[in-house]
């Protein structure tokens, strides 16, 4: 009884909504870091999951996971590798986090959870895309430690917000909008650069 009375109650409502934001764009940034920190975190009983999450708190999911990060940790610290597997990423990480999304949802009307599905794949493709964008800035750079600063902060800042989702949720869903609304700008003013770099080169041509 003593036992059971420390373990948390499984989130809903809105703190549910603020953990699977959180969830959902650590994913984008890094799934299997995102999946491992979860089997973790409920495996030491400071976060309890939805029944149709239990599969992640195996220990064979968990190796499975760990491998995978072991795998993308190095290589995503590699110059034009990291570009090709973050780019063959966008098939997993963004349809993965829709699927946790969903699975986490069952209590929810069919219309309801469908609308969270999609919510949790836009933040995690905002999340992912932020990312290549950020990995196309910086690999063209001579030097190799930009890419494995930027890689590293992305790994810990995984780790940091699915852990800290679990003490304070809505604190951490705040920064991830913070994150999300700081991407879109970011984003946004590639494209708009891009777009003039082309009309210049355009009118160069034109010249």
């Amino acid at each position: 009884m003593l036992f059971g009375s420390i373990v948390p109650p499984i989130p809903t409502g809105a703190e549910l909504t603020a953990i699977l934001i959180v969830v959902c764009f650590s994913a984008g940034l890094n799934l299997y870091a995102t999946v491992a920190m979860l089997g973790a975190l409920a495996r030491a009983h400071l976060l309890t999951l939805p029944p149709s999450l239990h599969l992640i708190e195996s220990w064979w999911v968990f190796a499975a996971c760990a491998a995978l990060f072991l795998v993308e940790f190095i290589g995503d610290k590699i110059p034009i590798f990291d570009i090709v597997w973050n780019a063959l990423h966008t098939f997993v990480r963004i349809p993965a986090a829709a699927l946790l999304t969903y699975a986490a949802t069952a209590q929810l009307p069919a219309w309801e959870r469908m609308l969270a599905t999609l919510l949790g794949g836009f933040v995690a493709l905002a999340a992912h895309g932020g990312k290549v964008a950020a990995r196309a800035a910086v690999t063209p750079s001579p030097e190799p430690l930009s890419n494995i600063a930027l890689s590293l902060s992305e790994d810990a800042a995984v780790i940091f917000l699915t852990w800290f989702a679990t003490r304070h949720a809505y604190v951490a869903a705040g920064i991830v909008l913070v994150a999300i609304a700081i991407i879109v700008i970011m984003i946004r003013a590639v494209v708009g650069a891009m777009r003039r770099l082309f009309s210049g080169a355009e009118g160069a041509l034109a010249g």
